[in-house]
């Protein structure tokens, strides 16, 4: 019986993931407000009542698709930035490098959605945003720099670097969409990225002045 179970869990599983894909690959073209049911499941080859067993609305799948895209990169933003001195800037621009080339589409949807007209993918990335900089704040507050600094003064930090690793991001990623992607041009926003943030280190040194 559990074997059953077990057989029948894991199909559920897959036709979800089906759901996630196709509705990732859709939205390519066009914003999730414009995106209709219909459309994704014919994509997946199932019946319109089989997305329901799934989710309550394609608003609930956006939320899924902002939390398969951002729920993973929370245990690796935290280990880059509990690295400590300039290692720090050079491991975070790597990580979002790295993480834009693997996974370009979820960070198209990001970058569309954060500003869309779904209100609760809106308040989805929006949560998860800020549930970066209170991991990043709690990082940053283990460094001696951040001595005498209040606990709003720090999460204003970590927003300022949150905010900047989303610029870095769109950068990367418009340099994959160009007509000719060059390792010369990654590495120019690498290198632009890295100045940045390293701008934001030297007002942080200053602050308290």
């Amino acid at each position: 019986m559990s074997h059953t179970l077990g057989i029948r869990q894991a199909q559920k599983q897959k036709t979800r993931q089906a759901f996630l894909d196709a509705a990732l690959a859709l939205l390519e073209e066009q914003s999730l407000s414009s995106l209709g049911l219909r459309e994704v499941t014919r994509a997946v080859g199932v019946a319109p009542t089989a997305f329901y067993r799934h989710f309550r609305s394609t608003a609930d799948l956006g939320v899924a698709l902002v939390d398969e895209a951002l729920g993973s990169l929370h245990p690796m933003v935290r280990t880059t930035v509990a690295t400590a001195g300039a290692e720090r800037i050079t491991r975070a621009v790597r990580l979002i490098s790295d993480h834009v080339a693997a996974h370009p589409a979820h960070v198209r949807f990001i970058a569309r959605e954060r500003h869309g007209g779904v209100q609760p993918v809106r308040e989805a990335i929006r949560d998860q945003l800020a549930r970066f900089a209170q991991e990043v704040g709690a990082e940053l507050a283990k460094d001696p720099e951040a001595e005498g600094w209040s606990e709003d003064d720090l999460l204003m930090l970590a927003h300022l670097y949150v905010d900047q690793m989303l610029i870095t991001a769109s950068l990367f990623l418009e340099t994959l969409e160009s007509p000719e992607p060059s390792e010369a041009e990654r590495e120019r926003v690498a290198r632009i990225a890295a100045r940045q943030m390293r701008l934001i280190s030297l007002g942080r040194q200053h602050w308290l002045d």
